[in-house]
């Protein structure tokens, strides 16, 4: 194997492909990178066994070949390299992969291509396509309420499927970790219609963030029961998806709620963030006042002190005391995007539903804590 190709070109690939190489491996294959020079272009492939990207960049190849170096180390070198330079990347059996660039040369110790895994993907049953940018939204609306608690490993994921709501099909995300919620959802792209609902798991869905950073490019999405693929230009990303069962999350939207608040999104975020200051690392407890028209956020921490900040709202129903985590709070409205945020409620110990006003295409539910 032996190769040239521009800097920007490999750092770009290799930033790609490298971020799925766990830094602690017990298998060393599986801290490698595949480099596979073939008809006019290098292909890059990278796994941890449930997630695989590949990327195919321009080069001008003497020779085809493959071998296997070190994901983060080819990474480093290359990221230290001047800009602007031309890479060489040749083949030595005894001595390993020269990496030259100018007057600097690097060998680094390979492992054969015939040792790095292969995430082998069955049939694909549903492909469709769309925009990155409304995938994005899908994914980002949501991706805060991913559990982390292993225990619980049906919820470490994005439950992606498709349903009808209001006599359209739609392509619909949910994320939950037990306290709160988050829904999102966009008009279904033609070959969603009757996918099997999938569970897709937290490492992969960071990486598809920054897959779809391109808002004017599309994905196209592959997925049967077991995997999914997504490609955007020339990365593929294919992982296996979590197999386990997503609990019935519409038994969890409150649809009896009837008293409703209306705040101005971003006044509310930023005094739920000044008061929480206040708040301890554990509690994290802001508690809310209501009464007609007025909105008293405040938090009481016996180690540092207290806080509390008067808001005017929209608000005309019984006054009510309840008490939600400030994280928490702050993370949904910082997705949210109109001026105004609704929250509906029924009483301090039951869940709180919050949407965006006059917008159906998402949607929180928010346990509440004692205050």
């Amino acid at each position: 194997m032996r190769l040239t190709l521009e800097r920007a070109n490999l750092l770009k690939s290799l930033n790609h492909v490298q971020r799925v190489v766990e830094r602690r491996n017990t298998i060393p294959i599986l801290s490698n990178v595949l480099l596979k020079a073939e008809d006019g272009g290098l292909m890059l492939k990278a796994t941890d066994l449930d997630l695989e990207v590949t990327e195919k960049t321009t080069a001008e190849v003497e020779q085809s070949g493959a071998t296997t170096v070190s994901a983060h180390t080819l990474y480093d070198i290359v990221r230290k390299l001047p800009d602007g330079s031309q890479v060489l990347l040749a083949v030595d059996e005894s001595n390993g992969l020269l990496v030259r660039a100018g007057r600097s040369q690097f060998r680094l110790q390979m492992l054969p291509e015939s040792d790095f895994p292969d995430l082998t993907a069955a049939e694909f049953t549903h492909t469709f396509r769309m925009g990155c940018a409304d995938f994005k939204a899908l994914i980002d609306r949501t991706q805060f309420a991913i559990s982390t608690e292993e225990t619980r490993y049906y919820l470490n994921g994005i439950y992606l499927h498709a349903v009808e709501a209001d006599g359209k099909e739609m392509l619909r995300a949910v994320a939950t970790d037990g306290h709160r919620l988050a829904q999102a959802q966009t008009e279904a792209p033609d070959g969603a219609s009757g996918m099997p609902g999938i569970i897709v798991p937290r490492k992969t869905v960071g990486e598809i963030q920054k897959l779809l950073e391109d808002p004017d490019a599309f994905v196209t999405v592959e997925l049967s029961d077991s995997k999914i693929r997504f490609t955007v230009g020339e990365v593929v990303l294919t992982s296996k998806l979590i197999d386990g069962t997503f609990p019935d999350y519409n038994r969890v939207i409150p649809s009896g709620n009837t008293k409703e608040l209306l705040l101005d999104r971003a006044t509310f975020s930023s005094a739920v963030d000044r008061v929480s200051t206040i708040a301890s690392d554990r509690g994290r407890a802001v508690k809310l006042s209501i009464s007609d028209g007025q909105l008293t956020l405040s938090v009481n921490n016996p180690d540092s002190g207290s806080a509390e900040e008067e808001l005017a709202v929209g608000y005309s129903d019984d006054d009510m005391d309840i008490g939600f985590n400030s994280r928490y709070l702050l993370d949904i409205t910082n997705q949210l995007s109109a001026e105004e945020t609704t929250f509906m409620l029924a009483d301090a110990g039951s869940p709180t539903l919050i949407r965006e006003k006059g917008q159906d295409g998402a949607l929180y539910v928010l346990m509440p804590m004692r205050v």
